[in-house]
C-alpha cells in the first residue's frame, strides 16, 4: 500500500470515528455555537478599568473639566496628546487607545471603536459629563457645547463582528488540545500505538492523517460560526480581508494540536490528560479573551495573557473580521502561532512514548 493510500485510509477511518463519536461532535461543535447564540442574543456589560483618550488639537472642554477635577478624572481616564489625527484613529481602530477627542467650536468630537462596547460607552457617558458640567458652569445661558460620537469602523458594524473571532478561537483551542491529548493517550493505553508501530504505514502519514482531519473539524467549526452569526437575529457582515481567518484559524489549530500532543506524550493516563488539559484550556479561554476584553482586566492578568497562544489567535482574527485592517496585521499572530507549533511538536517528540509504562 502507498504512503498515500495509508494517509487516506487512516484519515478516512479517524473521521468516521470522530462522527461516530457524539460525545466529541456535542463539545467540539455544537457546544461552542450554544456560546455563539446566548453571546448574540444578550450582550450584557460589565465594569471596565481606566480609559485611554487621545486628545486631537486643543479641547479647551476636556482641559477644562480635567483641571477642575483635580485627580478624580484621573482616576477613570488618562489624556493624552496627539498631533497627528489619522495616527491617532488607527490607535483606537487597533485597540491601542479608546478614544480620540477632539473640538470644534462649541462641538466636542468622540471618535470611538465598536471593539469595546464596555470601554467605548464609558468614554462616551464620561464627555457626555464633561460638556454637561461645562453647560452647567454658564446658567443662565443657551447650552455652549455638544457632543458627538462617531465609530472609526463601518457604523453598519455590530457587536456580533467582535466576540464571533473570540468564541471560535475558544472553540477551536479546546477542540485542538482535548482532541490530541486524548486521542494520543487513548492509542498509548489500548496498545494501537505499538500495533501502529509495527503496520506498514509510516508513522509520519499516522499523525498527518491525524492532523488532516483536525484542520478538516477546524475549518467546518469555522463556516458553521461563520454562518450562524450571518444570520439576520445575529447580522455579521465580512468584508476587506476576513479571509486571512482562513489561514489564522489552520496556525492556530496545528498550535494547539502541539500543546494536546505534549500533554498526551508527558501524560500516563486519561485522567492525567483530562485534568491538566483543564488547567491549560480554562485559563487560556479567559486569559486570552474569549470571554471579556482584555483590557478590562488587571496589568498582570494582561501580561500574563502573552504567555497564551489563544490571545493572538484571538487577536489576529479580531484584526481582519471585526476591525478591518488589512492581511498583513494577522502576520505577526500567525508567526507567533506556527512558532508554538514548531516548539510544542518538538517537545512532544522528545517526550513521546510508545508504551504506557
Amino acid at each position: 500500500m502507498s504512503t498515500f493510500e495509508s494517509f487516506k485510509s487512516l484519515s478516512r477511518a479517524m473521521f468516521l470515528g470522530f462522527r461516530r463519536d457524539r460525545t466529541a461532535l456535542f463539545f467540539t461543535v455544537l457546544f461552542p455555537l450554544m456560546f455563539l447564540v446566548v453571546f448574540g442574543g444578550i450582550f450584557g456589560h460589565q465594569s471596565t478599568s481606566k480609559v485611554k483618550i487621545l486628545e486631537v488639537g486643543r479641547a479647551p472642554v476636556l482641559d477644562q473639566a480635567v483641571a477642575q477635577a483635580g485627580g478624580e478624572l484621573g482616576k477613570v481616564m488618562k489624556v493624552e496628546k496627539a498631533s497627528d489625527r489619522a495616527a491617532a484613529l488607527r490607535t483606537v481602530e487597533k485597540g491601542d487607545a479608546d478614544a480620540v477627542v477632539e473640538q470644534r467650536g462649541g462641538e466636542l468630537v468622540v471618535h470611538y471603536s465598536a471593539a469595546d462596547q464596555v470601554k467605548s460607552g464609558t468614554v462616551r457617558g464620561l464627555m457626555n459629563s464633561v460638556v454637561q458640567s461645562a453647560n452647567l458652569s454658564a446658567s443662565g445661558k443657551p447650552p455652549a457645547y455638544r457632543l458627538t460620537d462617531q465609530r472609526v469602523e463601518d457604523d453598519s458594524l455590530k457587536a456580533i463582528q467582535f466576540f464571533t473571532p473570540s468564541l471560535l478561537g475558544w472553540a477551536l483551542a479546546s477542540a485542538g488540545v482535548f482532541g490530541a491529548s486524548q486521542t494520543l493517550v487513548t492509542w498509548r493505553t489500548k496498545g494501537i500505538l505499538r500495533r501502529l508501530q509495527l503496520s506498514p504505514a509510516p508513522i509520519p502519514t499516522v499523525f498527518a492523517a491525524r492532523v488532516a482531519v483536525s484542520l478538516a473539524v477546524a475549518l467546518v467549526q469555522f463556516a458553521l460560526f461563520v454562518l450562524v452569526a450571518q444570520l439576520p437575529m445575529f447580522g455579521l457582515k465580512l468584508s476587506g480581508a476576513w479571509w486571512m481567518a482562513i489561514p489564522m484559524v489552520i496556525a492556530g489549530v496545528l498550535a494547539f494540536l502541539s500543546i494536546g500532543m505534549l500533554i498526551g506524550a508527558w501524560a500516563k493516563t486519561q485522567e492525567t490528560a483530562q485534568a491538566v488539559t483543564q488547567l491549560i484550556v480554562l485559563p487560556m479561554a479567559f486569559l486570552g479573551g474569549s470571554f471579556f476584553p482584555l483590557d478590562a482586566s488587571p496589568t498582570w492578568m494582561r501580561t500574563l495573557s502573552y504567555i497564551f497562544p489563544l490571545r493572538y489567535l484571538n487577536e489576529g482574527m479580531l484584526n481582519v473580521m471585526g476591525r478591518g485592517l488589512g492581511p498583513t496585521s494577522a502576520l505577526p499572530q500567525i508567526a507567533v502561532l506556527l512558532g508554538v507549533a514548531v516548539v510544542g511538536a518538538l517537545i512532544a517528540v522528545r517526550l513521546f512514548r510508545w508504551d504506557a509504562a
